[in-house]
């Protein structure tokens, strides 16, 4: 008499060379797209912001409304709102290479952007943007400062947050690819 197993276990699927290669390309594309969203929030922390909050504010809201004004575009579209998606993928494309640490690495990754990068910033950097972009840049300097120095605490903070959740997914997409 055979003993029956204790748990099911899925027969062994062959995985093929095109199978590793497609998951390694899209660990690949995970890092890249990651560190492209990581590098572009790091930029407004060491050098854009401090840049802006040491130049006169009437001049400090007018680059920043173009700045804001000019960032939807079809460069940076896919790395920021492609993101998560590259990360999935990876993460399914390391299950069907039979990679389980690499695939939760690449999900955990792509969760914690969608939350702490696209979220973050669809709900709070971007509202703060347009209510920047809709003030008419005002002619005293010292009403412009109040503006300006109110508006760049605020957003540098919550950007600083992206800026980390970012780099966890990053970390975490370097991660994925050591393990693949």
């Amino acid at each position: 008499m055979t003993p029956l197993p204790l748990a099911y276990s899925a027969p062994p699927q062959d995985i093929t060379d095109a199978m590793r290669v497609a998951a390694q390309i899209s660990g690949l594309a995970a890092v890249l797209f990651s560190g492209a969203i990581f590098g572009f929030f790091y930029a407004w922390i060491c050098s854009t912001m401090w840049g802006l909050d040491s130049t006169d504010p009437r001049i400090a809201i007018q680059a920043m409304q173009a700045m804001n004004g000019s960032v939807r575009n079809m460069v940076f579209a896919p790395a920021f709102f492609g993101t998560p998606f590259v990360l999935g993928i990876a993460a399914l494309l390391a299950l069907k290479v039979d990679n389980t640490q690499a695939a939760v690495a690449f999900g955990l990754g792509g969760v914690i952007y969608a939350l702490g990068g696209v979220f973050l910033t669809m709900t709070v950097n971007v509202p703060m943007n347009e209510a920047l972009g809709a003030l008419p840049v005002p002619t005293d300097i010292d009403a412009a400062r109040e503006i300006w120095v109110a508006y760049s605490d605020e957003w540098q903070l919550y950007n600083t947050i992206r800026t980390v959740f970012s780099g966890i997914a990053l970390a975490l997409a370097g991660f994925g690819m050591m393990r693949l």
